[in-house]
């Protein structure tokens, strides 16, 4: 049975740690017999990412009544990250009207939260004035996220109305390169001088904190505005009001410059549990911060990246990948493909090279695909090993030279092993030591081989400066399969000359 208030209003759980009330009384009843939900569906305790999906039902349902006060007590209590999803399964006649019924101050949020189609699709919608105030109100950071989505036409026009201090500190962020902590920073931030008071700095944090990205980590500065210090919410609370905030600091300042790469960033983040990371620039002068929920979206969009180059899918806007037409996602996987498809043209080259060899012994041919196979996979395996190695930095700590022998002997390991199956059965089929001996070899030759190569690969491109997710599973699957072929073959000559050779 449903959860439901004092009043007997239905009650939807969250994903976060409150209930949310749903006052259907005022809202509900008010939607036309066609259009109303099942109350026995909609008084259901709805939990994480299903609360987004019912709002979204409900809500088109309310649109398309024309019940706009219902919508509005619909949408109240809704967390805005729920309400940008809500509006983002909206059919698209329907987000803007849904968009332009919200508050000037939860629209703000909510636009900050929408994903990048549906904000270009509301700009296109939406009228000037109201596209204006909405980009004015945005935080730094989420504006310059907006504008790297745009068309650079729109990019100006909008930076041309923009007042003109947001103006100027949007055109900062945007100078600075892409993928970068200057450009994921925002400079909405709260910094104390050490001659403040514990006292003067809490009437500050009080007087800035609706203006900032976040007022728990407090950052101190001198006149030239040089980070020098650093305090949290905490130690300024507890802290007696007549002390100076350079006595009560932490001047041990982990920041990271403008120039540093968001990867590196996101570590940092991690690696301290900070919530925010300073940013300075080349003399040490804070200019932002990064906070840890766009730190969460870097995470998310690297990982989609290395994810992508593992299965040799060509990097694009990952967010709209099922977005796309056929034909993007066609022409994103066809450049890998083809090189893939080449590549492999020199196993068959090699194979007609060592025809004389199976034309005498056919049913060798019967087991290039298990050798080929097998080396494919244990390097997909050590070069998977290693990426993962190499984006948590637990390689440096092992060393590089250590790694690849590492694998190598795990490969050697894994052939022996393989050998007391395919050995013996490989004798079998055959009728004799040829095939055996031949299969045997092979295989813990290329399973060594295909494990070294599965790890030194993606460290070569690493040193090199490139990156090792490129050196995934079909590329090392395409090496060991021509390396494979040529080492199995030649062996297989090899044996079969010294057998001729004793019989004779």
């Amino acid at each position: 049975m449903a959860d439901v208030d004092a009043h007997g209003c239905p009650v939807i759980q969250s994903d976060i740690d409150h209930k949310i009330l749903i006052p259907w009384s005022s809202a509900m009843n008010e939607v036309k017999a066609d259009t109303n939900p099942d109350p026995n569906t909609t008084s259901a305790v709805v939990n994480g990412p299903r609360l987004a999906d019912v709002v979204a039902q409900q809500l088109e349902a309310m649109l398309a009544a024309g019940n706009y006060d219902g919508v509005k007590t619909l949408l109240e209590p809704v967390q805005p990250v729920d309400i940008a999803e809500a509006i983002g399964n909206l059919p698209l006649i329907l987000q803007a009207l849904a968009f332009r019924l919200l508050g000037k101050n939860e629209a703000i949020e909510v636009y900050e939260y929408l994903e990048p189609s549906v904000q270009q699709s509301l700009l296109d919608r939406l009228r000037s004035g109201e596209v204006l105030e909405l980009v004015e109100e945005m935080s730094p950071d989420d504006r310059v996220q907006l504008f790297d989505e745009l068309p650079a036409k729109v990019v100006r026009r909008l930076l041309a109305e923009l007042s003109p201090a947001e103006r100027r500190v949007t055109a900062q962020l945007l100078g600075y390169e892409a993928e970068t902590a200057g450009r994921l920073m925002t400079t909405e931030f709260i910094d104390l001088k050490e001659f403040h008071s514990a006292a003067q700095a809490l009437t500050i944090v009080r007087r800035q904190a609706s203006d900032t990205e976040t007022i728990y980590s407090l950052y101190v500065t001198d006149r030239e505005r040089h980070l020098t210090g650093i305090l949290s919410l905490r130690d300024l609370v507890t802290a007696d009001p007549e002390d100076r905030i350079g006595d009560v600091m932490t001047r041990d300042v982990v920041s990271v410059r403008t120039d540093t790469d968001q990867e590196e960033v996101a570590r940092a983040i991690q690696r301290y549990d900070f919530l925010a990371l300073p940013v300075v620039d080349l003399e040490k002068r804070l200019v932002g911060i990064v906070t840890v929920d766009d730190v969460i979206d870097v995470i998310e969009q690297e990982a989609t990246r290395d994810i992508y180059a593992a299965g040799a899918v060509q990097a694009g806007d990952e967010d709209d990948y099922f977005q796309s037409n056929l034909f993007v996602v066609a022409r994103r996987r066809v450049v890998w493909l083809s090189l893939l498809v080449l590549a492999n043209g020199l196993t068959t080259q090699v194979i007609a090279m060592n025809d004389a060899v199976l034309k005498q012994v056919v049913l060798l041919a019967a087991f290039i695909p298990l050798l080929i196979g097998t080396g494919g996979n244990v390097g997909a395996q050590s070069s998977t090993v290693v990426i993962r190695g190499l984006s948590t930095q637990r390689i440096q700590a092992l060393g590089v030279t250590k790694a690849v022998f590492r694998e190598a002997i795990a490969g050697a390991l894994l052939g022996l092993l393989m050998l007391l199956v395919v050995v013996p059965f490989a004798w079998w089929r055959g009728e004799g030591p040829l095939v055996g001996a031949a299969v045997g070899i092979s295989l813990l030759a290329i399973t060594t081989l295909a494990a070294t190569a599965g790890a030194a690969l993606p460290l070569l491109f690493d040193r090199m400066g490139l990156d090792p997710a490129l050196m995934s599973a079909p590329f090392i699957t395409t090496a060991t399969d021509v390396a494979g072929v040529l080492i199995y073959l030649r062996t297989a000559s090899w044996l079969l000359g010294q057998m001729q050779g004793q019989a004779m």
